[in-house]
């Protein structure tokens, strides 16, 4: 199963999508998927604050900035405290929390790999593909998937040509993450509006 959770920068929606995580975790296994590259102070406040936000609930955390399928194969070999594999946790199950997409695109966007690519219509859709299936492979590793992604299209500003490859590729791939997903809630001021109601 997946929910998408999407909102505005300070909206409420990594708080929302904890919560709904720990709920859904009962004794099972929780991990956190942790996307963010750290460049600079605020960067390094904006981790520590969600750190703080974790602290003492239980999420294994997996750094993976960019190439999600070998988070998927972390999370499916896990060891968790006991000494026991996660999967030995079942049938509580596996909770992942992945914070956040938007974060992940932009790293497989403008890695060094891909800094130099031209972004023609080709090229977003490799990287678009190639996130999907990062995604299913980390469905395919748990029972409830957790995504976490920004709402970035409202403002009405045009931006340069690679800030709009980008805003296109992120909306590409919240798409196609909301067509699969059993819930999609849109975060307002810390309230959950859901879009898109099944399961959990």
């Amino acid at each position: 199963m997946i929910a998408l959770v999407i909102g505005g920068s300070g909206s409420g929606k990594s708080a929302y999508a904890e919560q709904m995580a720990v709920k859904a975790a009962g004794n099972g296994s929780l991990y956190y998927v942790a996307t963010m590259q750290v460049y600079d102070e605020e960067g390094k406040k904006k981790v520590e604050r969600h750190q703080k936000m974790r602290a003492g609930k239980g999420f294994l955390t997996i750094e993976q900035p960019r190439r999600l399928k070998e988070a998927a194969k972390k999370v499916a070999t896990e060891k968790v405290s006991a000494g026991k594999v996660a999967a030995e946790r079942v049938p509580a199950g596996k909770i992942v929390l992945l914070e956040c997409m938007s974060n992940l695109v932009a790293n497989e966007m403008f890695s060094e790999e891909n800094l130099s690519a031209v972004m023609d219509e080709a090229k977003v859709k490799q990287l678009s593909h190639e996130i999907i299936s990062g995604v299913t492979a980390l469905q395919d590793s748990c029972d409830i998937l957790i995504i976490v992604t920004n709402q970035i299209f409202e403002d009405g500003i045009r931006y340069d040509a690679s800030t709009m490859d980008y805003i296109r590729l992120l909306g590409d791939i919240n798409r196609q993450i909301a067509e699969r997903a059993e819930q999609v809630i849109e975060v307002v001021a810390g309230i959950p509006i859901f879009i898109k109601k099944d399961g959990i």
